[in-house]
This record gives structure tokens, sequence and C-alpha cells, in this order.
């Protein structure tokens, strides 16, 4: 007899939703004592005035310092800056407010805070023998809460990572205890960011669905979480239009939500990588750039992850699906009805650009947790299909 083996842990987390969920943001504030609060954003949130002030009122007079030099990608500088304001202010709890940058960054700044030292110190890097370790950050952190504006999965996540624009790279941060306490969807910030961004981050949250599908290790718990969030975000992606309505938004932030809580329990994959290295070199979002790498990163995956990519495809509504490659078709019709750019060229990235873009990639602590590794030329074949 052959039992299934299975290890999956779920952690605390609690999520509000509503016209009222605020209210209950503040109560949890006063969790176990009020709180000293320090509010994160960037500086696009402070001309919506009503949700800057839904939010602001449902701190209150625990709010303590405001951050708002939240950058793209999670800039190194910036997260320092945000590290700084942290602990000069004494606060005691974060509250991030915004798209996936500011919940990065103030994850990351939560992190140096805590641990009171270098992130290329403390970042995941590569061991001498290939493998990639992540130093154990043992300080405690203080707990943070999320109102997000876009459907970014890192709402549940236990890592930030952000660009050193030194060098280029993603320093990869990983510390459970840095995991938000929880998140409010509230109906206002939601409307707040405009509809290319929410598309583009629904698109990396579908992207982080479909790799995690072919990553699971059979751990159904795992697979109940990404298949109902594939079919979520497919369902409500389409309904984005020119200016997304509360509901939509707010849907498709349950989908990321789903997306992410239920990546953390399977491996990730190449176009989460490939991603990682494209995006900052790219003249769009890095969930469209994840989203157009798909398709080409499935087909490579084809023989390994078959099983997975027919239950996508079903997912997907392809009736009669019992073929791995029409999971492939179905990401691409859904690509095509978002109406994204869907080659690398029309995204700003250069020919001469592939050869530093694998480097990168080979290097990411992405590329370690795939169903089928890559070598330095099959990442090239994936990208040169993709270009």
């Amino acid at each position: 007899m052959t039992v299934l083996a299975v290890r999956h842990t779920t952690p605390a987390f609690r999520t509000y939703s509503g016209e009222n969920a605020l209210d209950l943001l503040s109560k949890e504030l006063d969790r176990p004592s009020p709180q000293r609060v320090m509010l994160v954003c960037g500086a696009s949130m402070l001309a919506h005035d009503e949700a800057l002030r839904r939010v602001e009122s449902a701190i209150g007079e625990r709010l303590v310092a405001r951050f708002s030099e939240v950058r793209e990608h999670s800039p190194l500088p910036s997260v320092e800056k945000a590290r700084d304001v942290l602990i000069d202010s004494g606060a005691t709890a974060v509250v991030a407010l915004g798209g996936g940058s500011a919940v990065v960054t103030a994850r990351a700044a939560v992190i140096l805070a805590g641990e009171k030292g270098d992130a290329r110190d403390l970042c995941t890097r590569r061991a001498d023998d290939g493998r990639m370790i992540s130093p154990r950050l043992s300080a405690p952190k203080v707990p943070m809460w999320v109102v997000p504006s876009t459907p970014t999965t890192a709402y549940a996540k236990a890592g930030a990572a952000v660009r050193d624009p030194a060098t280029g790279e993603r320093l990869a941060l990983f510390d459970p205890k840095a995991r938000a306490a929880g998140v409010v969807f509230d109906p206002v910030v939601a409307t707040t960011a405009p509809a290319p961004l929410i598309r583009s981050s629904s698109l990396n949250a579908l992207a982080l669905a479909v790799d995690g599908m072919q990553s699971t290790g059979g751990n159904p718990l795992a697979e109940a979480l990404l298949g109902h969030a594939l079919t979520v975000l497919t369902t409500w992606l389409g309904r984005v239009g020119d200016r997304p309505d509360a509901e939509t938004a707010v849907q498709l932030m349950f989908g990321a939500l789903l997306a992410g809580q239920g990546s953390d329990h399977a491996g990730t994959g190449l176009a989460q990588a490939l991603s990682h290295a494209v995006g900052p070199r790219s003249t769009v979002g890095n969930g469209v750039v994840e989203a157009l790498l798909l398709p080409h990163t499935m087909r490579f995956n084809l023989g390994v992850t078959d099983e997975a990519l027919t239950r996508i495809a079903r997912l997907l509504g392809e009736r009669g699906a019992d073929s791995p490659a029409d999971a492939v078709t179905a990401i691409e019709e859904v690509l095509t009805s978002t109406r994204i750019p869907l080659r690398l060229r029309d995204v700003g990235i250069e020919q001469a650009d592939l050869p530093d873009i694998v480097e990168h990639t080979l290097h990411d602590w992405a590329v370690t947790a795939v169903p089928r590794p890559a070598d330095r030329d099959g990442l090239r074949t994936i990208l040169d299909q993709a270009w």
C-alpha cells in the first residue's frame, strides 16, 4: 500500500473584506495592546484622498510614522530608508498600503530592522556546492498588515525580494516571522490602481498558480488552493476593462491570495525565475512579462508535468481535454483575450539582452525549485522562442 506523504502547515492569517473591513483592522491593531503604527505606501497613493483617509482613520492615533517613498521593484535604497523610519519612529506594527512593491518594501524593512543587518548578508545565496541557502533570521519582527490596491500574491508570503541597483541582483530575504498577520480588502482602496496595473498583477498571480500546479508533488491541499485561484483569476480577468469596479478588483485579490497561499506549498516555475531577470529591463510590469513567458515554459515542461497540465486544461474549460498541450493552448487564449504583448521584443527586450538574462536567472533562487530544471542552453532556447 502506498500512502500519499504530505507536509502542509497553514500559517495563522486573517482575511477581512467588505465595506466595514477597516473597522476590523482597527480592532486588530489593539491586540494585545494599542500599537504604534508605521504606514508604508507609494507616492501615488497620497493622491487618493478618500482611500488614504479611510486607512489612516482606521489606524487613528496609533499612527506614528508614514513612509511614502516605495519604488517599483523595491530597490534596496528605498527599503533601507523605510527601515530607518521604522527604527527611528519606534513603531511596533506596520501597515502596507498599495500594491506588491509596498508589501515587499514593508516586509523587507521589517526584516532589516529586526535583524539590524545588511540585506546582502541576510539574503538567500548560492553556497560553494551550488545549493541555495537562506540564513536563519532569528530576531523578533514587528507585526504587519496589508491593505492592498492590487491583486498581488505578496500578501501571504514570508519572503521579500529587493533589487540591488548597484549590481542588478535580486536579494531574496526569507523569514516566516515577517509574514503578514492578515489582509484587509477595502472596496475604496481596491479601485485606486489603474487597470493595467491590476491586469499585470493578476497575470502574475495566474502564472504563479499555473507554475505551482505543475510543482505540488501531489499535495491535494495546495492543488485545491491553486486550482481555485486559477478559476477565479481567469473568470474575473476579462472583466477588468478600462476601469475596474470594486467587485472585480476584490475578486481578483481573493484569487491572488489563493495563489500566494497555495504556492507556499509548491515549487516555482521557470517563467517566474526568468521574469525576475527580464522584468527590470522591460517596459511593462513583471506580471505581463511572466505571463508572456508562461506558454513557452509550459511547452518546455511537456513530458514532465503532463498530468498537471491536463488538469489545468480541464479547469480552464477545455472540453474533452486529454492532452497536456491543451493547457498551453488554453493559457494562450487567456493571454490573447487580455490584449497584452506576447513577445519579448514588444516589451523592450533586445536580443543582446538575452545572455545576461540567462546568467541572472541561473543565480535566482526560484530556478532551484522547478519541475524540469534548465541549464544555460535550455534557458536561452526558451528566451529565443519568446523573443
